[in-house]
């Protein structure tokens, strides 16, 4: 069997606000708009991530297991450190070290793109 990612769906409370986040974090279009489910990727033939209207959401709790992370994003940045400033400035907000909440409350990680990643541009 052969298999390959349609898109990563993450459960959030208003699905369009969140997708714009991770347009601008991403620098990727929306390539798909509803009022339920909404898709960043790189273009409308490519995976990517998929927002989808949860009514009652409930924002993770991280590190605390009371709320457990459900998943959590590693995005890849030249300089963890100089990135921060952007995603404060997106709406994320700091959770510990590199670690940031995305306005919905899901946890992602800031890391340094590995040497053998392709530069970022």
């Amino acid at each position: 069997m052969r298999a390959r990612l349609h898109h990563l769906v993450i459960d959030c409370p208003d699905p369009r606000a969140l997708a714009e986040f991770y347009a601008r974090l991403l620098d990727q279009p929306v390539t798909y708009d509803s009022e339920d489910f909404v898709v960043v990727a790189e273009s409308d033939r490519t995976s990517g991530l998929a927002f989808q209207r949860a009514t009652g959401h409930r924002a993770p709790t991280w590190p605390s297991p009371g709320t457990p992370q459900q998943m959590h994003l590693d995005v890849m940045v030249e300089d963890p450190a100089a990135a921060r400033t952007h995603v404060l400035r997106l709406g994320a907000t700091p959770l510990d070290g590199d670690v940031y909440a995305d306005p919905a409350g899901h946890p992602f990680c800031l890391i340094r793109r590995p040497h053998w990643a392709d530069e970022l541009s």
